[in-house]
């Protein structure tokens, strides 16, 4: 941790929520001066999460107002602290969730930093210094370097930005079950969102079959043909749901609208492994006889490390993966925000920050 508090003397321009309306309006602040284990940010892109769309309108009660969101940052170093030997000015770098963590639990000393107790978060959090963390819609960020990673030269930090936070939640699922590497298996993803269309792309470079679960069946000849997905399952239609039965060994569910679990435990091999990464806001329905009868696991995942998220920008960067994107400026943000709660995304607004800061 910080031995002294640095000062906040560096002026930034960024957009925020003021208060429970969520409109997003500019809004100018002070970040603290670049310390010894400190990189200072140039921001280019910041993706824009559904999490975003929550804090902004206070959802889940714990906003601290003003908020300044974002989450899926890309962008250049342009100072690094004397402690800093990781990167250097002119590199390309990208902060997700994370901001801040004890560093002395176990979580924190196994890399797995994402389940500290005290972990904070790149906006809406406290940082070392007792401030407020301020996100990545913004025109530059303070980060301590244990909270950056690298971005591989070939890819494009627009759509590099997601997988910051997209990326990572439906990767670590998948290296967590041992799907990297690994034989040929049948995979499952329900849901064709910004996190579902990433499951499919990581899924596919990986070698496995992929079976996409969905409610709409207008998606199916985009999952098949745009993204590569083996099959399709309308899971509204019992027949089509029967007829898959025991079938996979692997379901990713990325759905955040409230559904049970029954029917799709049913598509799952003996012993097979269902992941939860969607996050409705009520308890889900899970029927025991699934689990009983299919001696089926029922897990849950939230992003991942530093670790692993560096991890899987590599593997991004081996296999050329990217998400698929919607830029827009920082004031269409309130438009994109619309949009997402229609659902009207493929797949995920990322905000071009260094093109609207070079006008101010």
């Amino acid at each position: 941790m910080a031995k002294t508090t640095p000062k906040h003397t560096q002026v930034v321009s960024g957009w925020a929520a003021l208060d429970s309306s969520g409109k997003i309006t500019p809004y100018t602040f002070n970040r603290r001066e670049n310390g010894v284990n400190d990189v200072t940010i140039k921001i280019l892109y910041c993706g824009i999460c559904h999490t975003d769309l929550h804090y902004a309108k206070n959802d889940w009660g714990i906003t601290m107002y003003p908020v300044v969101p974002g989450h899926e940052i890309t962008g250049i170093v342009v100072q690094v602290g004397s402690n800093v030997s990781h990167f250097k000015t002119g590199d390309k770098v990208g902060v997700g969730c994370m901001s801040a963590s004890c560093l002395q639990c176990e979580s924190c000393k196994t890399s797995e930093e994402n389940y500290c107790d005290k972990v904070q978060f790149t906006y809406n959090g406290v940082f070392w210094d007792g401030s407020i963390t301020y996100g990545g819609y913004s025109n530059m960020l303070v980060a301590d370097y244990r909270f950056v990673v690298a971005i591989p030269n070939n890819l494009p930090m627009d759509r590099a930005a997601p997988l910051l936070c997209a990326g990572v939640t439906v990767f670590c699922p998948m290296k967590d079950n041992n799907l990297i590497g690994s034989q040929r298996q049948n995979i499952g993803v329900i849901g064709l969102g910004g996190l579902g269309h990433l499951a499919i792309k990581f899924a596919k470079a990986f070698g496995h079959h992929v079976t996409v679960i969905s409610t709409s069946l207008s998606k199916e000849k985009e999952a098949k043909t745009k993204l590569g997905a083996d099959d399709f399952i309308v899971s509204s239609n019992p027949q089509q749901m029967k007829s898959r039965h025991r079938s996979l060994d692997f379901i990713l569910d990325t759905v955040s609208a409230n559904h049970s679990l029954g029917p799709y435990l049913e598509l799952l091999k003996i012993k097979g492994t269902f992941v939860i990464v969607g996050a409705p806001d009520k308890p889900m329905d899970l029927p025991s006889f699934p689990l009983i009868f299919g001696k089926r696991t029922v897990k849950g995942s939230m992003i991942g490390s530093i670790k692993e998220t560096q991890e899987m920008m590599d593997i991004c960067g081996k296999f050329n993966i990217m998400c698929d994107i919607e830029i827009i400026t920082p004031h269409q943000i309130n438009e994109a925000y619309e949009r997402i709660e229609k659902n009207d995304i493929k797949y995920r607004f990322v905000i071009d920050i260094a093109g609207q800061s070079s006008k101010l």
